[in-house]
């Protein structure tokens, strides 16, 4: 049981960040008063699929979250584009087969039409910019690295131009303290750096399921670096989890309130958006996310 707890614990930090660390972010201007919501956000609330109530080994069961209200989202500080900070970049890590490089292009062509913004990847830097004290053995064998030091020492003196999000991509395992068994990821949103790792997305999964999953924590946390808390409102890609099973349980769509939220700073073209993210689902066979833009495509027709 103990083993287990750690395990768990492990998982949770993947999507934890400072509060302190929010006061030094960049802010939007808030305007005196905050318009209703665009009917393109009306109409496709009908589309959002309420959480259940949550059952023992969920995040919500363990994790008591207020949610983020479109008031509140406004009146806290967080990152929007400039013109001198627009680019998302990804910096793989490590020594990827072909199936995992084919992953990575595909996260980068689905991150760049997720936020509506310039994705890069940069040139692969080899596993042996990590130290021996930042490596270790894992309980079956596997190597893993210590996450904390690729966001500290690795990440955060990374200033590629026009850098507003960097995201390292590892194909070893992490693990984010010594008593701790793994995790999955691990981000400084003060800094807009993360680290996530393919090791447990690809194990036991076919290509589709573990590009899903990718798709899923990628655009997870760099959500969090543009101010979106975890939604409690609907199945979204934006909800806490705590395992693989229940990243797989929850929707790869924003709902209708985060997207509304990161559409306040962005002012990308909804539709625009929409028909990229269906064309992208279509040209790699993920039909759940397919089936979810025709969704919201025929509300947007019959109105």
């Amino acid at each position: 049981m103990k083993k287990l707890l750690l395990l768990v614990f492990a998982i949770l930090l993947s999507c934890q960040s400072d509060k302190k660390e929010k006061t030094n972010l960049k802010t939007q201007s808030v305007p005196e008063q905050i318009l209703p919501p665009q009917p393109y956000f009306v109409d496709i609330k009908v589309n959002d699929v309420k959480l259940g109530k949550p059952v023992f080994g969920d995040w919500l069961f363990s994790h008591k979250e207020n949610g983020q209200s479109f008031e509140q989202f406004m009146r806290t500080k967080h990152v929007v584009p400039t013109k001198e900070e627009n680019i998302i970049y990804l910096q793989p890590i490590g020594k990827f087969n072909s199936m995992q490089i084919k992953q990575i292009e595909l996260v980068r062509q689905y991150l760049q039409i997720f936020f509506q913004l310039e994705t890069k990847v940069l040139e692969n830097v080899s596993n042996d910019i990590i130290p021996n004290h930042a490596r270790r053995i894992g309980d079956v064998g596997q190597e893993q690295f210590l996450a904390g030091y690729i966001l500290t020492d690795v990440l955060k003196e990374e200033n590629p131009n026009k850098r507003i999000a960097l995201m390292a991509i590892t194909e070893k395992d992490l693990y984010p303290k010594p008593e701790w068994n793994y995790v999955f990821g691990l981000a400084s949103y003060r800094d807009k750096i993360a680290v996530s790792s393919m090791y447990r997305m690809q194990k036991e999964a076919d290509f589709n399921l573990g590009l899903e999953r990718l798709l899923k924590i990628c655009s997870h946390e760099i959500g969090h670096m543009f101010g979106l808390h975890h939604c409690i409102e609907a199945s979204c890609v934006m909800n806490g989890t705590n395992s693989m099973i229940e990243t797989d349980s929850h929707s790869i769509r924003l709902c209708s309130l985060c997207q509304r939220k990161l559409n306040s700073g962005f002012k990308y073209d909804n539709l625009k958006r929409l028909k990229e993210l269906e064309e992208f689902f279509q040209k790699n066979n993920l039909n759940e996310g397919v089936a979810l833009m025709k969704k919201d495509f025929e509300k947007i027709k019959n109105k």
